[in-house]
């Protein structure tokens, strides 16, 4: 089937290869874009064909399915950096979140520490609202770039926005963010506050294996990982998918783990914390089905 962007992207791409998951099959499509005009006439085609398409970041925060996807993945690939004012950051939507962490804080501005050794984009971070150890990306944010299904380019101002536990506006919205803004303060202990919050990181969570972060959105006012942890559920496998023996809410990719297999796991935790503790656990991770059309 010929398609209007055959030229641009390549075909059967495997998606384990491009999430931290290392679990999916392949795309149909794939593409990487890295302008906004290229965004805009990518997300434009694929709805003028009828083509289902996703925006994918560095996949930090998702599941593919085994069969793959069955459209267009559009990889976003926008990672300029800008420093229009002293205090302010316009950074593109595929820009590293844990990058601009990082360099934030080495400058002194504080804000973002929190966002080091988080493994997504900007644009990702902004979509669910990523957070870490007391902060979220909202805190800090002015704007938003997005770029809607008909390939418009609109920015949204943070008060038009709402924001919540890992959820924004965009998760019911149909594009891309392509871009984002934000306001820091001055702090001299910004770099050392960064260090000990990547440090904390590394020490409590399964940095270097493979899997999609937190797998449960935590149940105000518990923690989903100590939940699963009471309940003696860490190490529990099903399949090459295995609960982190350091942290209670991360599964990781123990030994070529399928999806089926991170599904039938998340199951029974979620089974067994409403049996035990009569709590319903939410994912927080984004499953894509192979024939599902994402919201982003």
């Amino acid at each position: 089937m010929s398609t209007p962007f055959n030229a641009r992207c390549q075909t059967n791409v495997l998606l384990s290869e491009h999430c931290t998951f290392g679990i999916g099959g392949p795309a149909k499509f794939f593409c990487k874009v890295k302008t906004v005009a290229e965004m805009q006439a990518l997300v434009a085609e694929a709805v003028n064909t009828s083509t289902p398409y996703m925006i994918l970041g560095k996949g930090s925060n998702t599941l593919f399915d085994d069969r793959g996807f069955n459209g267009l993945v559009i990889a976003n690939g926008i990672d300029f950096l800008e420093n229009p004012e002293e205090d302010v950051w316009h950074v593109g939507g595929g820009y590293s979140f844990s990058l601009l962490g990082t360099q934030t804080a080495r400058q002194g501005w504080s804000g973002l520490e929190f966002a080091s050794g988080i493994p997504g984009t900007v644009g990702g971070a902004v979509y669910m609202n990523a957070g870490a150890n007391g902060s979220e990306t909202s805190e800090k944010l002015i704007s938003v770039d997005f770029i809607n299904e008909f390939g418009e380019f609109s920015c949204y101002t943070r008060d038009v926005l709402e924001f919540g536990n890992r959820f924004s506006s965009f998760q019911s919205m149909r594009g891309a963010i392509v871009g984002a803004t934000f306001r820091l303060i001055r702090f001299e202990g910004a770099r050392k506050r960064q260090l000990e919050l990547f440090e904390y990181r590394k020490r409590t969570q399964p940095y270097n294996a493979k899997s999609a972060g937190c797998v449960f959105k935590n149940p105000y006012p518990a923690s989903a990982g100590a939940l699963i942890d009471r309940l003696g559920l860490k190490g529990l496998k099903i399949g090459g998918a295995e609960v982190s023996a350091l942290h209670g809410n991360f599964i990781i990719n123990e030994a070529s783990a399928k999806a089926e297999d991170v599904f039938q796991l998340i199951q029974k935790i979620k089974q067994k914390v409403k049996a035990e503790m009569q709590i319903d656990l939410e994912m927080e991770i984004r499953f894509i089905s192979y024939q599902e059309t994402p919201k982003l």
